[in-house]
């Protein structure tokens, strides 16, 4: 085999982000004695996309966006300050349940255990919330680890957060394959640490001027199998 071991990203490669993250936004809005709002939503979505952007440059840590995107929210929505922390709480206890997988990702998984890889999830969040999500969709028993930022101290791309998952796998970069959507946290922040990669094009961005030389490109999980 080509590598001994995939590190995987979660959402947006594993689970389905826009879907998991309406149905946590439609909780969190039900906690306010509100209906889901197709506007509302927009918005929401807007506000944390930036943030997070932004935490991937390095603007903000991801603990301190999950603090920012439900105070700017409600700001902007016109709810109360006392709504704040009632939006928050709802949202990440609605969010540990969210399950919606991308498509294939269960069989892929599946068929990469079964030809002998050690995978390990790599993802930006809380720990707890992104376990307790990979155990609602069926899959966390696929992953022999989850390298999750608050619980390893750093946020992707930081280099110190492939650094310390190297150490917990035991293995060295060149044995690993990082696969992920983002070409930013996944891609670059792994290639800084010798990894290989692997891009998960599923919504068929763009490159334009990210066109790195050597870079795989895939559309569907089913081309990693392919590839490897």
């Amino acid at each position: 085999m080509r590598y001994k071991a995939i590190f995987i990203d979660i959402d947006d490669t594993i689970l389905d982000y826009i879907p998991c993250c309406r149905e946590a936004f439609d909780a969190a809005l039900r906690a306010l004695n509100e209906e889901t709002d197709d506007k509302l939503f927009d918005l929401f979505f807007s506000i944390s996309g930036r943030l997070f952007s932004e935490a991937k440059h390095g603007l903000h840590t991801i603990a301190e966006v999950m603090e920012m995107y439900p105070k700017e929210f409600c700001e902007r929505a016109g709810y109360p300050p006392e709504s704040v922390d009632i939006f928050k709480h709802a949202f990440r206890e609605a969010w540990g349940k969210t399950h919606t997988l991308v498509p294939d990702a269960k069989e892929t998984l599946e068929t990469l255990r079964t030809k002998g890889y050690r995978l390990f999830a790599a993802s930006n969040s809380f720990g707890h919330l992104q376990r307790s999500r990979l155990e609602y969709a069926g899959v966390l028993s696929y992953f022999e680890d989850t390298y999750i930022s608050m619980d390893i101290g750093y946020d992707k791309p930081d280099i110190r957060f492939y650094q310390e998952a190297l150490r917990r796998c035991g293995l060295q970069p060149q044995e690993i394959l990082m696969v992920g959507d983002s070409m930013t946290t996944d891609i670059l922040g792994a290639q800084a640490v010798g990894m290989d990669t692997c891009f998960f094009n599923r919504r068929n961005e763009g490159l334009g001027d990210k066109e790195i030389s050597g870079l795989v490109v895939i559309h569907a999980l089913p081309e990693l199998l392919a590839f490897l």
